[in-house]
């Protein structure tokens, strides 16, 4: 049985030209870069390259920092806790706001913050399942807030923020912004060159490079207490040695996401709507957020009547990946956190798949998954004790 990958923004597979530009720093050039002997010294031009890479995959210039970690819920939890005890600690800003549908990383390191007394202001989504800069001026308070996190593209729904607008309102109130671009970077443009945000976090594997390193881009001038302590590597700013295998896989995986931009918005778009109309005939059944807005590979459906986890197991039979929601919160049983946030009712809560696509998608793969799907409804629904009651 073909095995179809829909479960793109969990993870990605690694690029094989990825992959084949990690190999050599396995076993050949494997010197600690901190090293002054040769073994060490020859890996430079390969980190510089990688590094350039990055920068001019987001647009980030030369005096700017990009601070390599393990993923971005490192480079999140770096952010919100350097910012903690750089000014909330210190007073008298003591307060930052987020929205109500952050990746969990998010959510829980400010209930962390909440924990040693920070202020978190959770802002709601709109009825698009976006927080707007009305929204945030309404929010934001000069005087008190810190920090803005809000991400750029949800983990869930596909839904991409008006970050841009976002980072505007904070700088016109003198606030710090961050944002997590996990779900954003190789699908949509990101650009902090043009979109003033100060600090801006990004995951490898969500781009088809590898897993266990991504990372922290820092405005010029930002001071930000370390997360981890050690060693004076990244200029001090995180302890350890660095992966460089890794760093040359993300260097040409970022750089190979943003020469893949159109194809991500035109083909990419275009198997996303083929499978979303096919998903949209199943009576009862809804896609949440309009196509124009989101990520051009991800579709958040909801069937009447059916409990999502069902539904995956069904799909996993017949070979098909999808999850039920955030890989990272995949073991909950709870309602989806961004179906309530965007007051989508109880049941339907309850019900949602999430589907994502990416470059090595094929147009053969999308129909047979069609077909998957649509016969797991059919199944699911015949022996359902609760879909009549609820039609």
């Amino acid at each position: 049985m073909e095995r179809i990958y829909l479960d793109n923004n969990a993870t990605t597979i690694v690029d094989p030209r990825v992959k084949e530009a990690m190999d050599p720093f396995f076993c050949r050039q494997y010197g600690n870069p901190n090293s002054l002997h040769g073994f060490g010294t020859e890996v430079h031009p390969a980190m510089r390259l990688a590094m350039d890479r990055l920068y001019a995959g987001i647009g980030a210039a030369d005096d700017d920092d990009i601070v390599i970690n393990s993923c971005a819920c490192e480079g999140n939890n770096h952010v919100l806790l350097g910012v903690y005890f750089d000014l909330i600690r210190q007073g008298p800003r003591n307060e930052i706001v987020t929205t109500q549908v952050e990746h969990p990383c998010v959510r829980n390191a400010c209930a962390f913050l909440e924990s040693l007394g920070a202020k978190v202001t959770y802002m709601p989504v709109n009825g698009d399942g976006i927080v707007d800069a009305g929204t945030l001026r309404r929010h934001i308070h000069p005087d008190r807030t810190a920090l803005v996190s809000v991400m750029w593209a949800n983990n869930e729904t596909g839904l991409v923020f008006p970050v841009r607008e976002l980072a505007e309102v904070c700088r016109e109130n003198g606030v710090l912004m961050h944002s997590d671009a996990v779900q954003a970077i190789g699908k949509v443009p990101v650009d902090v060159a043009s979109v003033p945000v100060d600090f801006l976090t990004f995951s490898a594997h969500k781009f088809h490079g590898p897993k266990g390193i991504g990372g922290l881009f820092i405005r010029r001038g930002l001071k930000l207490t370390p997360l981890l302590h050690g060693g004076e590597q990244m200029g001090g700013r995180r302890a350890g040695t660095v992966n460089v295998a890794f760093l040359v896989g993300m260097g040409l995986a970022m750089e190979m996401a943003a020469d893949n931009l159109a194809y991500e918005d035109s083909t990419v778009r275009r198997l996303r709507d083929r499978l979303e109309d096919a998903i949209l005939a199943i009576p009862d059944t809804l896609v949440v957020g309009r196509r124009e807005l989101r990520t051009p590979n991800t579709i958040l459906a909801s069937f009447r009547g059916i409990e999502g986890e069902a539904m995956i197991w069904d799909l996993n039979a017949a070979g098909v990946a999808a999850s039920t929601g955030s890989a990272c919160a995949s073991e909950s049983l709870e309602a989806n956190p961004v179906f309530v946030a965007m007051g989508i009712d109880d049941e339907l809560s309850h019900t949602s798949i999430r589907f994502s696509l990416s470059r090595f998608t094929t147009a053969e793969e999308i129909d047979r998954a069609a077909a998957v799907i649509r016969r797991s409804a059919e199944r699911l629904r015949a022996i359902s004790s609760t879909y009549d009651s609820v039609r």
